[in-house]
C-alpha cells in the first residue's frame, strides 16, 4: 500500500443519516443496584489493583495522559496513549500520540517514542489535531500504532509500524476504509462516501474517528481476519482487517439506539459480541450480538453505565465485559452468556480507590491479567490482578 492521502470515491448517491432514538425493546436489563456479595468482590478487586500497581506509563514531563493500550512480549511492556505536554487539559490541538516500552524487571527504564505531534508535517500536510491512540500486534516482530489526526480539515486514521527486534519505527501512513468494492482513506468523508455508494445509511458523524484497541480473530476462507470496532460521533460499526492497513466494514446495529463513541467488540465463532455506550441522557449502554452467517443483530441487553468506554476479555474460556457502571470511579465486570446474552450476569462492581477512566485488560505472560487505566487524565497506570479470585 502507498502511504499517501488519496481522493475519496466521489459517490453521486444520496447520503442517508439515521436519527438517534432510544432502544425500544431489550431482552434484559442489568442494574448497578447489586448485592452486597458483588460489592464485596469489588472491594477486594479495588484493593488488589491498588496494591499491585506496577508503574505509570506516561512520560514524567507529560501534563495530561489518556487512553491506554498495552501488551507484554518477552518480558517487555509496550504501551500506547496520547499526551498533552503543554497543559493539564485533554486538548487535541496540543497532543502527541506515543509508544512507550520498558522491561518488567526495570520499569523505570522507559523508552518513549512520539508517533506524531500537532504541528508536524505528515505526507506534505500539517497536522492540526491528534487524538485516540491504540496499539496492535501484526505479527511476531511487528507492532502497529494507530491514531486519529485532523489534516487539512478532515479526520484520518493514521499508523506507524514498530519492529520489536530492531526497534525500527516506520513512517506515518494512512489507513484505508473498504465497503464492498469501494476503498477510501479511513477518514470522515471516506467512511461516509463508501457507505453511501453501497446504499448504506449511517448515524451522525462528528469530531474525531476511532478504532478500538481490543483485537479478536476469525479464520475465513483460510485467512485470519482481525476484528475491531470503529466509531465517529453516533456512528459505530464492526470492522475487520487482514493487514492492519485496510479495514473492511462488516455491519452496524440495525435497531433504534442512541450509541455514541467507543464500541467494544469481540468475535467468537460466528458471532461478534458488541457493547457500546450511549448519549449521556440514557441510563444504559447496550450489549448485543451480530451473527456473521445470518447477518442479523440480536435484541440488546441494557446495562447501566455512566457512558464510558468498555472492553472485552476472554478468561478461562468465558467472555467478560469491563465497563463503568456508575461513574468513572467504578469498574464493573459482567460475565457474558455467549449462548444467550439475556442471561449475562454481573460478577463484581468495584468502587476504585482512584478514578479509573477507560480500563483496558490484557494478558501477562504467566496467563494472568493486567489493567491499564487513566487517573484524572493525569496518569496512565498499570497494575495486575488475578480474575479467578472473583469468579
Amino acid at each position: 500500500m502507498s502511504n499517501f492521502f488519496s481522493e475519496d470515491f466521489g459517490t453521486k448517491k444520496q447520503h442517508t443519516v439515521i436519527e438517534n432514538k432510544p432502544v425500544a425493546e431489550s431482552s434484559a436489563i442489568l442494574s448497578s443496584d447489586v448485592s452486597a456479595e458483588i460489592k464485596a468482590k469489588g472491594d477486594a478487586f479495588a484493593d488488589e489493583i491498588r496494591d499491585t500497581f506496577i508503574t505509570n506509563l506516561e512520560k514524567e514531563s507529560d501534563r495530561m495522559a489518556h487512553v491506554s493500550t498495552f501488551m507484554v512480549i518477552d518480558g517487555v511492556v509496550y504501551s500506547s496513549y496520547y499526551a498533552n505536554t503543554e497543559t493539564q487539559y485533554e486538548d487535541p490541538t496540543k497532543q502527541t500520540a506515543r509508544l512507550t516500552y520498558f522491561p518488567l524487571d526495570n520499569v523505570e527504564n522507559k523508552t518513549h517514542l512520539d508517533m506524531q505531534t500537532v504541528g508536524d508535517t505528515c505526507l506534505g500536510r500539517e497536522v492540526e489535531l491528534v487524538y485516540d491512540t491504540v496499539l496492535m500486534r501484526k505479527d511476531e516482530d511487528t507492532l502497529v500504532i494507530l491514531w486519529t489526526a485532523k489534516v487539512a480539515g478532515n479526520y484520518y486514521r493514521l499508523f506507524r509500524t514498530f519492529k520489536i527486534s530492531t526497534k525500527e519505527l516506520g513512517e506515518a501512513q494512512v489507513n484505508r476504509f473498504k465497503v464492498g468494492e469501494i476503498t477510501n482513506d479511513f477518514s470522515t468523508t471516506g467512511i461516509q462516501d463508501a457507505l453511501a455508494e453501497n446504499g448504506l445509511s449511517y448515524k451522525p458523524m462528528y469530531s474525531d474517528i476511532g478504532i478500538m484497541q481490543k483485537i479478536s480473530t476469525r479464520v475465513e476462507d483460510g485467512k485470519t481476519w482481525y476484528y475491531s470496532g470503529a466509531y465517529s460521533g453516533d456512528f459505530t460499526c464492526i470492522i475487520k482487517t487482514l493487514d492492519f492497513e485496510t479495514w473492511e466494514y462488516v455491519s452496524e446495529p440495525d435497531f433504534a439506539n442512541e450509541s455514541q463513541w467507543e464500541n467494544a467488540t469481540y468475535v467468537i465463532g460466528d458471532k461478534v459480541f458488541y457493547f457500546v455506550r450511549q448519549h449521556v441522557e440514557s441510563k444504559y449502554g447496550y450489549l448485543t450480538v451480530y451473527d456473521l452467517i445470518n447477518k442479523k443483530w440480536e435484541k440488546p441487553v441494557l446495562i447501566e453505565d455512566c457512558q464510558s468506554r468498555g472492553d472485552f476479555i476472554v478468561y478461562e474460556g468465558d467472555l467478560y465485559l469491563i465497563h463503568a457502571p456508575i461513574d468513572r470511579e467504578h469498574l464493573g465486570i459482567v460475565k457474558v452468556d455467549t449462548k444467550d446474552i439475556s442471561r449475562s450476569e454481573i460478577v463484581l462492581q468495584a468502587k476504585m480507590h482512584t478514578s479509573c477512566f477507560y480500563p483496558f485488560m490484557q494478558y501477562f505472560e504467566d496467563g494472568e491479567l493486567g489493567l491499564s487505566y487513566t487517573v484524572n487524565r493525569e496518569h496512565v497506570k498499570l497494575a495486575r490482578f488475578t480474575l479467578k479470585k472473583y469468579l
